[in-house]
């Protein structure tokens, strides 16, 4: 089907700023005339010109516009934010024919761009590759349906199901290759924050930043009930910004907040509320077990990465075990094998 080539092809380029349009969503649009596309663009960065604007500005004769059709993955935005309204703009170039291939969920456009060029008279179309368009922004949807982050729960275990040996020091188990902590740096960067549990802070030292990938560090988070761990950790540098869930009264610092929190009842409430108002998106989890358990055991999660390790450790850590009505696909990349799972339905 011709709408749904071209959708596709919005979804596509979209994902370029897959890194860099947080907390906005990434967003494609292409501009089609008598059957070949002559502009492209997506949103590159959060408060820069949104995908439409970038389209529009791509086409080498604009006078094609009025005599074109423009696909967009997203409901084009009617209000002012940063930047002026796409509806706007695509009504002021007079482009006859609108495509979209979801609506927005944001409250400030929600129906009201679809309408706004509708009422100009221009012809719109709706829902094409509706149910991939909502995948592409399923991050941006989770945060302003749940107010709450879109979490990803992510780690590694060997053949025999274990993801350390028991230990009070040492080096941590290396499970994962060189080629795949590539990618767990690549979804690093895909996040706006990750969080690892006191313990797995106190033995491995993580800096939890992203050295193997291009892209920014996500926000660091820890939680310190009794603020015991040294303050000699990679996680203390104040290299990147970082929050502490702690119970004791501690004076932040630059790139280094303490937040109180109430250990008496549950913090993941707490803490998904802290990072809703912070507007962090994305949390990604790289605890250790038991963590990674407390997020799996109250629902509280929309997709995990498991990466499958050919190793044999016989004892140790157990690895944390998922609802066994949750069914997942199997996925290669780096030549590992993972489990994706993924409880969202949008």
């Amino acid at each position: 089907m011709e709408e749904e080539k071209y959708m596709r092809r919005c979804i596509q380029i979209a994902q370029n700023g897959i890194c860099t349009t947080a907390p906005n969503p990434m967003v494609g649009a292409v501009i089609v005339h008598n059957g070949q596309i002559i502009g492209e663009g997506y949103h590159i960065h959060c408060g820069q010109a949104h995908a439409e604007v970038n389209a529009i500005r791509s086409v080498k004769e604009p006078e094609l516009l009025k005599e074109s059709t423009i696909y967009v993955s997203l409901e084009p935005c009617s209000h002012y934010g940063k930047t002026p309204p796409c509806a706007d703009l695509i009504i002021e170039k007079q482009i006859p024919r609108i495509v979209i291939g979801c609506r927005d969920p944001f409250s400030k456009v929600a129906g009201r761009g679809i309408q706004k060029l509708r009422d100009a008279g221009r012809e719109v179309i709706v829902g094409v590759l509706e149910q991939e368009c909502r995948h592409l922004i399923r991050k941006f949807i989770t945060f302003h349906t749940c107010q709450r982050p879109y979490i990803t729960l992510k780690w590694a275990e060997s053949a025999d199901g274990f993801i350390d040996r028991q230990r009070e020091g040492g080096s941590p188990v290396v499970l994962s290759s060189d080629l795949s902590s590539m990618l767990v740096h690549k979804k690093r960067c895909e996040h706006a924050a990750i969080m690892v549990g006191r313990r797995t802070a106190l033995l491995d030292n993580p800096s939890l930043n992203v050295r193997n990938w291009h892209g920014p560090s996500p926000v660091r988070i820890v939680i310190d009930k009794e603020l015991s761990l040294p303050t000699s950790l990679k996680l203390f540098d104040q290299q990147t910004p970082t929050l502490v869930f702690t119970a004791q009264e501690r004076t932040s610092l630059p790139n280094l907040q303490f937040i109180n929190t109430d250990f008496s009842q549950d913090i993941l409430p707490q803490i998904m509320d802290t990072l809703y108002q912070a507007k962090l998106q994305s949390l990604l989890v790289e605890g250790g077990s038991t963590l990674l358990q407390s997020f799996i055991d109250k629902g509280l999660w929309d997709e995990a990465f498991v990466e499958e390790c050919p190793q044999i450790l016989s004892e140790g850590v157990a690895a944390p075990t998922m609802p066994q009505h949750i069914a997942y696909s199997r996925e290669s990349h780096f030549s590992r094998f993972y489990r994706h799972y993924t409880k969202t339905s949008l």
